[in-house]
């Protein structure tokens, strides 16, 4: 790389040399080592480590594939008896019960490829290694400065080809390389019409293609662009479940197939895709060595990028291969950045992706029997896939303009995974950027700086760059009030309380310090158990007998000198208990809670619809105690942990947010609220929680048909 620097021109040369005139090499590195080591052996290095300090270290690339590959994969529960992990998963904790926790980044690869195989056996299916392939690849360049060069690559396996055809476009100018490389991931469609039958094919784009990412960010810089056409890995289907038993790919690997299957699905096509992108890379090292016109690519410099559900493409793509020195996934939503657990936990059904509403030609069907509340066994989430791409570089991005994305989601897990880089010394390595006020896969011009500082220091190799990234919607990069189609949040990003995911890391008891309330939405927790049961003892917590009737309920009281109100619970309220049953198996009760509303008289400070706990009034919601599938064996449980949530309807369709879970015509004077829970077949008393204020703020959340406060009685 040192030659080519002294070709660069424009931009690029003059960062660099504005940073070498103004900062002495030495003097720097006596800087950071004063600011870093204080913080390094600070008691706490989760919190308190430099995000730095493992800069010196670590590595930013890796010359293979999977470094960790030799690691053999953890052995993992069945089912039933995955535990029950509503914050979201400590990612130093072995997934073995007796492995322990261990956040040295010498450990780090270990428990990468753990992740690895958790991610494989749950969500994508396996990424076959291509131990058994024959590759072959061939470069010919451009015949003009006009023209594109071709890649062209081969993979056979099984008695089968796959052909990968990309488009190579080399800076012109500026030296003979090797450059820098993004690889962008595209798709082409065909179709064929007419009588007699013609075809047409559009996609890919031309080189250079920069994937949705503004050009001007690359103009003047030495960086080629090879396309990734991931249509000739396996097809994108608009409708899914779809065919996929004649794609290239699983006429390589007729052991897996996706969508539609004559055996058991297990693979969806981002483990496909991403296999495709590691071929890629072959092929791109075979090409660089050939004898003639070899390919002038840096393969210590590669890059990936993608939008949307291309942008979880180039996510699991980093997230996989470990010679990709920097990955930018942008405006990913669900499957990519946003944790599966918090899109459920704190949005309305159906307004956002989740496991209930994703493609399953994308991701395997093992991952639907972690649908609705079973989401909470899953043994990782979205965080660890993010964290695998560590200690190599990531920038996602989200945009606040398209609620389907889960930007909420995608703040809390953003916000882990910078903890997570942050604890393994290299917290400048992972940067996050979640605006607004754009259309889909496009971008604000304030949005240039961080891509820039990103591509300058781990494509082009830069020192001194600022890469410490972490945006979050505002009125200033949003809009005032941040709003979508159809309304706008039920929370404020500024004061987002995302720590409440992952303060429990580091001890052995995964649970959320406090509730969410935010905008009419509560998600909270029964944690005052020591009225009738010893709560740190988990013998006297209720018992729970599977086939007994479980009731549950609330009650409202409107504070202060209220004048007469109205309280409505919108539907899709309801009560859970994670029940632990004898063997290690657990699973969610769910207690639906129907839509209801109550008129409170002018001053009154009852508890509505009654303050005796006895009363059938309490108890909105009963459900039989029924195991799900897969978790049968329980015969009854403890009720360990017990939730209330009101998270509102989607109205207007998907990707419309719903309405808050609580409206009220007052919402100046505090509407409290507490819940219970007993198996009324044996008589248990109920257990109340502490009393909850609902916060209404922002009175803006609600989608235009319901909004708070609604009309005075």
């Amino acid at each position: 790389m040192r030659s080519l620097r002294t070709t660069w021109s424009g931009p690029a040369l003059l960062r660099l040399v504005t940073f070498a005139v103004k900062t002495s090499p030495v003097l720097m590195l006596l800087v950071l080592l004063s600011a870093a080591l204080p913080k390094a052996f600070a008691q706490d290095r989760d919190r308190d480590r430099d995000s730095r300090f493992g800069d010196w270290n670590n590595p930013l690339v890796y010359p293979v594939e999977n470094s960790g590959a030799h690691f053999r994969a953890p052995k993992f529960p069945s089912f039933a008896q995955l535990p029950i992990i509503r914050p979201l998963p400590d990612p130093f904790q072995s997934f073995d019960r007796d492995g322990g926790r261990d956040t040295d980044f010498t450990s780090w690869e270990r428990r990468r490829n753990d992740i690895k195989a958790a991610v494989e056996k749950y969500e994508t299916g396996v990424k076959p290694d291509c131990h058994d392939c024959t590759i072959t690849a061939n470069y010919v360049p451009a015949v003009s400065a006009t023209t594109n060069g071709t890649l062209t690559v081969n993979v056979t396996r099984n008695g089968n080809t796959l052909t990968l055809t990309s488009g190579v476009s080399i800076p012109q100018g500026m030296g003979s390389g090797p450059f820098p490389a993004l690889i962008p991931m595209e798709i082409q469609f065909c179709f064929t019409f007419g009588t007699p039958p013609k075809s047409f094919c559009f996609g890919p784009p031309a080189q250079p293609d920069y994937g949705s990412l503004p050009s001007s960010v690359f103009t003047g810089l030495p960086v080629a662009t090879v396309g990734y056409v991931a249509t000739q890995v396996t097809a994108y289907n608009f409708s899914s479940p779809s065919d996929h038993t004649k794609d290239p790919f699983y006429q390589l690997y007729p052991e897996y197939c996706e969508g539609i299957c004559t055996g058991t699905s297990n693979q969806g096509e981002y483990a496909a895709w991403s296999w495709g992108v590691s071929r890629l890379i072959d092929g791109m090292e075979i090409a660089s060595h050939q004898a003639v016109n070899p390919l002038p690519i840096d393969m210590k410099h590669l890059a990936v990028t993608g939008c949307s559900f291309a942008g979880k493409m180039a996510l699991y793509a980093g997230a996989f291969d470990e010679r990709i020195a920097l990955t930018i996934a942008q405006e990913n939503g669900g499957g990519g950045a946003p944790s599966w657990r918090v899109s459920h936990d704190i949005e309305p059904q159906g307004t956002v992706e989740d496991v209930d509403d994703t493609n399953y030609d994308w991701f395997s069907q093992q991952l639907q029997q972690f649908a609705g509340d079973n989401v909470y066994k899953l043994p990782f989430d979205q965080h660890e896939l993010m964290a695998m791409v560590a200690p190599r570089a990531l920038l996602e991005t989200g945009n606040a303009s398209q609620y389907w994305l889960s930007n909420g989601s995608n703040l809390v897990s953003a916000e882990a995974t910078k903890r997570i880089y942050k604890t393994l010394g290299i917290g400048d390595r992972f940067g996050f950027f979640i605006d607004g006020s754009h259309a889909h896969c496009s971008t604000n011009a304030i949005e240039n700086a961080p891509l820039t500082a990103f591509i300058d220091k781990f494509m082009l190799g830069q020192a001194g760059v600022d890469t410490d990234v972490e945006v979050t919607p505002t009125p200033a990069n949003a809009g005032s009030p941040i709003t979508v189609s159809g309304g706008s949040y039920a929370y404020d990003f500024a004061t987002m309380n995302y720590k409440r995911w992952t303060d429990w890391w580091g001890t052995d008891n995964p649970v959320f310090p406090d509730n969410w309330n935010t905008g009419g939405t509560v998600v909270a927790s029964l944690d005052n158990y020591a009225s009738f049961w010893n709560f740190f003892d988990f013998d006297d917590r209720p018992w729970i007998q599977t086939g007994n009737t479980v009731e549950a309920g609330y009650e409202l009281m409107q504070g202060g000198n209220h004048p007469k109100s109205t309280v409505s619970l919108v539907s899709g309220g309801k009560i859970t208990a994670d029940i632990a049953c004898p063997g290690d198996i657990s699973y969610t009760l769910n207690v639906p809670l129907p839509a209801q509303s109550y008129t409170i008289a002018a001053g009154d400070n009852t508890w509505q619809p009654s303050s005796d706990p006895n009363s059938p009034l309490v108890y909105q919601g009963s459900t039989p105690a029924t195991p799900p599938s897969g978790t049968a064996a329980c015969v009854g449980g403890r009720a360990i942990h017990t939730y209330f949530s009101a998270t509102g309807l989607s109205v207007g369709g998907d990707g419309n947010p719903g309405g808050p879970g609580f409206l009220s015509s007052d919402v100046t004077d505090p509407l409290n609220l507490r819940f219970h829970v007993l198996d009324s077949t044996n008589g248990q008393k109920a257990a109340y929680d502490s009393t909850i204020t609902v916060n209404f703020t922002p009175l803006t959340s609600a989608d235009a048909t319901n909004v708070n406060p609604i009309p005075a009685p």
